[in-house]
């Protein structure tokens, strides 16, 4: 099993071997939805999974890599063809019945990676209810969160300090370019500003959201699905950023690694 670190890739007494064995077992999570005129409709799901990869592959003694849930809460994207969305409660069953499956076998730690925006308020759900209906230790974020990505991308922004980089924009652009740049066509990524952002109402990626939590039907927001400049993306900046998510990670990994699971004390 040296080296395997693909869930979907092992065979069952290697699954047995690997929970076994201090690890984190990594669930990405993420949707297919429209990005604007330029990019495919499975740009969240693709940048999630390739950090998550990435990372594995840094980390393969300590990591086993879940294949995705590939579908998310997208009903808001439904004003343009493409998004599929799963209700909120199905999402946290089905995430649920992933983590405690691995709970089952015997992972003690695991790792939600969301790539979607409108999945984070079900992934915090999905990690509580795991750690409190099993033995195991969940955790979720989202993989623009990482440590260290926030920092890599200031440096490197060119698009507005406040919702500048939100969908489909220069941040998500740039990952795609880093990845798969003949799936993009950068002829067609037009600049959009136009989520009207608020004294308390503000969404950016690398900035982070403000105090007022509200999500508008997505065609109210945006004419072409974006929201932010993907005309200042490059593959470059991409692959810089990718390269910050998966170090991230990893020293996520590390960490949940590091803290003892506690038992349980009863005060009635």
């Amino acid at each position: 099993m040296a080296g395997k670190y693909r869930y979907g890739e092992m065979t069952w007494p290697e699954v047995k071997a690997a929970a076994a064995r201090p690890c984190v077992a990594i669930v990405p999570v993420a949707t297919l939805e429209d990005h604007g005129l330029h990019l495919p409709v499975d740009t969240d799901l693709l940048l999630c999974t390739s950090v998550c990869e990435l990372a594995a592959a840094q980390a393969p003694d300590r990591v086993v890599l879940v294949p995705a849930i590939n579908h998310g809460y997208s009903p808001h994207h439904m004003d343009f063809p493409g998004a599929l969305t799963i209700g909120p409660h199905t999402l946290i069953e089905y995430g649920l019945d992933v983590c405690t499956s691995l709970a089952h076998h015997g992972f003690k730690r695991i790792l939600i990676v969301n790539g979607h925006g409108s999945n984070t308020p079900f992934v915090d759900v999905i990690a509580r209810l795991c750690t409190v209906q099993t033995d195991a230790l969940a955790a979720a974020i989202n993989y623009w969160s990482a440590p260290g990505v926030r920092e890599v991308a200031e440096s490197l922004r060119e698009s507005e300090p406040v919702g500048g980089m939100n969908h489909a924009c220069e941040f998500e652009t740039s990952l795609y370019l880093a990845l798969r740049p003949e799936l993009v066509d950068m002829g067609q990524a037009v600049a959009e500003l136009a989520h009207r952002p608020s004294k308390n109402y503000w969404t950016d990626l690398v900035a982070g959201d403000g105090p007022l939590m509200m999500m508008e039907h997505w065609s109210r927001l945006s004419r072409s699905g974006v929201m932010g400049d993907p005309t200042k993306a490059t593959p470059e900046k991409g692959r810089a950023l990718l390269d910050a998510a998966a170090r991230g990670l990893v020293e996520l990994v590390d960490e949940l690694l590091a803290r003892e699971i506690l038992p349980r004390t009863d005060h009635h």
